[in-house]
């Protein structure tokens, strides 16, 4: 018996009700996961610490949105839809990559040509990725992600107030507003299932941008460049 057979059993879901909860567990220990994994901001030196946050703004400046815009062009249901046009509406409408700007700069953590380079290698496979279209495995990386942001907010807020700046704009509008963010997208996750209900495990074809992003952020938090499991 398989996995999703098991909680179908025992909790009388439907298939893609069990998929999408059997996805979300799974997606929220890589998110445990990787925020046990942060080096400890009482060790990082002021250059460290930088560093991080340089590196988080040349990944998520210039790509959120596109990523965004790519599980659109992927989905297809209406559902789907709707829940990426409001987050993309957000978005643009209240500026967010001005947002990240100010609190960037407020830190003195303007990427460096050396933090551009760092997470160029692993950004370029998640950009790939997303080029591919692929509606499930998209939506599951982006509700991983909008998840993980919530959830690493107060830990960016302390590295960028451990540099002097009072600029918490980013963090505090991202801290809460990610949370409805991330919940929407596992709706359009469970949307987008049902639709094309596959019979294999989620670990067979699910997950490869998760894995992807996993890497990025790993690259992000250290400056060193790797290959996704």
């Amino acid at each position: 018996m398989s996995s999703i057979d098991s909680v179908l059993v025992a909790s009388k879901e439907t298939p893609t009700e069990a998929l999408t909860d059997t996805v979300k567990a799974y997606l929220n220990s890589i998110t445990d996961d990787l925020l046990a994994s942060l080096p400890d901001a009482d060790r990082l030196t002021p250059s460290e610490r930088r560093g991080i946050i340089g590196r988080y703004a040349a990944v998520l400046e210039g790509n959120f949105i596109y990523w965004m815009t790519g599980a659109y062009l992927a989905a297809g249901s209406e559902e789907a839809r709707s829940i990426i046009t409001d987050n993309l509406l957000e978005e643009v409408r209240d500026s967010h990559p001005a947002m990240l700007r100010r609190f960037v700069m407020a830190a003195n953590a303007l990427p460096t040509e050396e933090d551009v380079l760092a997470v160029a290698p692993n950004l370029l496979e998640v950009r790939l990725f997303i080029g591919r279209l692929s509606a499930a495995p998209i939506m599951a990386m982006m509700a991983f992600f909008e998840s993980f942001i919530q959830r690493f907010m107060p830990y960016l807020e302390d590295l960028a107030r451990r540099q002097g700046s009072t600029e918490d704009e980013y963090t505090q509008v991202h801290g809460v507003c990610d949370i409805g963010h991330s919940e929407g997208l596992f709706q359009g996750l469970a949307a987008e299932l049902a639709l094309t209900l596959d019979s294999r495990e989620p670990a067979e074809y699910l997950y490869e941008g998760v894995h992807l992003l996993r890497s990025l952020l790993e690259t992000t938090f250290d400056g060193r460049s790797r290959v996704a499991a």
